[in-house]
């Protein structure tokens, strides 16, 4: 049973949920955490990583030591756990975040390990589940079901946004005050349906990777296999559909996109794509022409395909990449230096006190209080 159980959940989430609600409207980032707290949890700096085959999410200090862990960590089946961790943020003091599960052969140090997973987490400081949607072990389409969802985003309004990959849909989940499941409020994408590339504006998906709330109230979609991330405006008089008004696909400085794992809109009207195939993170102006990339396979010691799946820009211009079959997370500036590395360059490992003991494919990776071009944090 997952820890704390439905009961424990039951007494709060109502209330969390109201509270964290009314916040998003006015978030307020402190500049600088107290000394007392330098390096404790929730500290703003600290970073914030998916470490998808080792089982967990952890939070560590800017040097990569871990101060707060959830997950029981690689090769455990457990519903206490999290399983193939591909997204995580914090919201408050809470943390959300969604496994997929790990299929037979994915996780190279444990090639015969297997599990489903398909939910999406918001736990507490104690590693208290307080809301899940989805079921452990469970693949399906209907209510409180999910199949690969690799990406959540915590809305101002308290509603999560569920990037249900293999179910080819983004669903807007309004939470349950029970502490388990929600009402889908609004869905884009076909519920099992790959996208058609001969109708481009059909309310399909292909393999979608991530959805992220823009300021406007649109909705940027990564939608992988079909190689474009596309910007929506949500149909809410209806709760299914949109109408799409950009598409960013093609040519990019001489490469066609390929594998988009990731966009975000950044706060000068830029979008930033992780190109995944092509290793590489870029960004695009208004008018889609090339500014600035990043290609994570150059180094000595790479590996050849690393499919990066997160460019998050911080506020200071760096790029954070989860550079995921580098096993690593990144800082580069805009000169293409790397700054700070977490992990060990194309070395999985695992270890209970530091990065530098190894990461295992991290698939997502954000700074505590710096979400420049996401969905704000709520705090």
């Amino acid at each position: 049973m997952e820890r704390g159980g439905v009961g424990m959940a039951r007494a709060g989430l109502g209330a969390a949920l109201t509270v964290l609600a009314v916040a998003g409207a006015a978030v307020v980032v402190p500049a600088a955490a107290s000394a007392a707290n330098a390096r404790g949890f929730n500290s703003p700096g600290n970073v914030l990583i998916a470490d998808q085959f080792n089982g967990r999410v952890i939070e560590v200090t800017p040097k990569g030591q871990i101060v707060w862990h959830f997950g029981r960590g690689p090769n455990m089946c457990d519903a206490s756990s999290i399983v193939g961790t591909n997204d995580t943020q914090r919201v408050g003091k809470l943390t959300l975040m969604a496994g997929t599960g790990v299929p037979l052969g994915a996780d190279v140090l444990h090639p015969g390990f297997s599990c489903t997973d398909n939910r999406v987490l918001l736990v507490n400081e104690d590693g208290k589940i307080v809301w899940r949607y989805g079921q452990f072990g469970v693949t399906g389409s209907g209510p409180n079901e999910l199949s690969v969802p690799v990406q959540d985003t915590f809305l101002p309004n308290g509603d999560v946004l569920i990037t249900d990959q293999s179910n080819e849909r983004i669903i807007e989940v309004k939470p349950s005050k029970t502490g388990v499941g929600g009402t889908i409020v609004w869905q884009y994408g076909t519920t099992g349906v790959a996208a058609n590339p001969a109708d481009p504006e059909a309310n399909q998906l292909n393999n979608p990777n991530s959805a992220e709330l823009l300021p406007n109230g649109h909705v940027l979609i990564a939608d992988e296999n079909d190689n474009r991330a596309i910007e929506v405006v949500p149909n809410r008089s209806t709760g299914v559909g949109g109408t799409i008004v950009d598409t960013w696909t093609g040519v990019i400085h001489g490469v066609a996109l390929s594998g988009v794992a990731f966009a975000s809109r950044l706060p000068n009207g830029h979008t930033l794509i992780t190109d995944s195939n092509n290793a590489r993170i870029v960004e695009v102006d208004r008018h889609h022409a090339f500014v600035w990339q990043y290609v994570t396979n150059t180094q000595a010691g790479s590996n050849a395909n690393p499919l990066p799946t997160r460019g998050v820009r911080l506020a200071d211009g760096d790029t954070l990449i989860s550079d995921q079959y580098n096993h690593r997370v990144i800082e580069v500036t805009r000169d293409g230096d790397i700054v700070r590395q977490l992990g060990q360059l194309n070395a999985p490992g695992f270890g209970t006190t530091s990065t530098q003991q190894g990461l295992n494919g991290p698939y997502d990776a954000k700074v505590i209080g710096d979400y420049t071009g996401l969905t704000p944090p709520t705090r």
